[in-house]
């Protein structure tokens, strides 16, 4: 694909998710998710293999659906109140159908069974792409609409935490278990949202943060399968030392950066007197951490059969840029002092 063609496809994906974050009218959210949609399938075929196709073609008919969806449901609450603005929406029904449509956006349980599927066959980049910033405007839109029935953020959190740790299991290709991971921590955010809407805001910008360094630290091992972390340590072993941690601050384990969300969702949900919802998401998150350390061990715990031949590739000039990477991952390590700082501009 052309340079200037991938250009424009990534300011498309920036366009349509700033149009979004900047509408207060229904239609004008819902034309900014659709520019991120169609600018991220083309991004999708850019390598043309089957897989590559069915998966840009199973994401298309996902969206497709919920998008009628969502605009049927912001037609019927013109209707009924006469009104387009997105924190008007108060009657019950289109609420609830806006709330469906967008968690199918996200990809939410028990609407997540296409995202599992298309995100193992994209690229890395793409993969994270998919992973983060396609999140941002359902997100928000979730974010503002007005809470007719805060039960439906509480099944929809806890199913997603349930479905995101059983998911995992028996997985060996990367990018389905940080699918699944994904909408785990999908879970977490919306589980809070009719609570503190504030930490939905820090879980949000944590699991970014976190994954993104998971992907470019995949991007940079180049691998998409368990088995080939084994052979990690010849490629970046520095990176491959870091590597556990940031695994472990995506499961949420102090001292990292990932701990803060989830030990203070558990205590807004204790206040709250929901203490069996956030025993069962607490539970259900040592799933998620399981197989987060069965990466762990095979990439810091085994060795391959047989010592590579030649130069080891990590003598050689890297082929990426270093310093995000570094970044984010000093970032997902170290950032849990500062929690507190961050909670109080995220209530301002």
């Amino acid at each position: 694909m052309a340079q200037t063609v991938q250009t424009a496809l990534f300011f498309s994906l920036g366009l349509g998710t700033m149009l979004t974050l900047a509408s207060n009218h229904w239609l004008l959210a819902w034309m900014g998710i659709e520019i991120n949609t169609l600018a991220l399938i083309p991004l999708m075929v850019q390598n043309p293999h089957p897989r590559a196709v069915e998966a840009a073609t199973k994401y298309f008919f996902a969206q497709a659906v919920a998008s009628a969806l969502l605009l049927f449901a912001t037609l019927s609450n013109s209707y009924l109140t006469g009104t387009w603005n997105i924190p008007l929406i108060s009657h019950p029904a289109p609420s609830t159908l806006c709330i469906l449509a967008l968690a199918m956006k996200v990809g939410l349980a028990p609407l997540h069974t296409w995202l599992p599927e298309v995100m193992q066959a994209l690229t890395l980049r793409t993969a994270l792409i998919l992973s983060t910033w396609q999140k941002l405007a359902p997100l928000y839109l979730m974010y503002q609409i007005p809470l007719a029935n805060p039960d439906l953020f509480l099944a929809l959190g806890l199913l997603s935490i349930i479905v995101g740790g059983l998911g995992g299991f028996n997985q060996v290709q990367l990018r389905k278990i940080l699918a699944y991971s994904s909408i785990a921590h999908l879970g977490w955010m919306v589980l809070v949202l009719s609570i503190s809407p504030p930490l939905t805001l820090l879980a949000l910008y944590t699991y970014l943060l976190i994954s993104s360094s998971l992907f470019l630290s995949l991007m940079f091992l180049r691998t998409t399968h368990i088995s080939s972390l084994s052979t990690a340590w010849a490629k970046v072993p520095a990176l491959t030392a870091i590597l556990p941690f940031i695994l472990l601050s995506l499961g949420g384990l102090p001292p990292l950066t990932g701990f803060a969300p989830k030990w203070l969702i558990m205590l807004e949900m204790i206040k709250e007197n929901l203490i069996l919802i956030a025993v069962t998401a607490i539970l259900s998150s040592l799933l998620s951490l399981y197989f987060y350390l069965r990466i762990f061990y095979t990439a810091t715990l085994t060795t391959p059969p047989n010592n590579p031949p030649g130069t080891l590739p990590w003598r050689l000039q890297p082929q990426y840029n270093t310093l995000i990477p570094a970044l984010t991952t000093t970032a997902t390590i170290a950032l849990l002092p500062l929690t507190p700082t961050i909670l109080t501009y995220l209530t301002w």
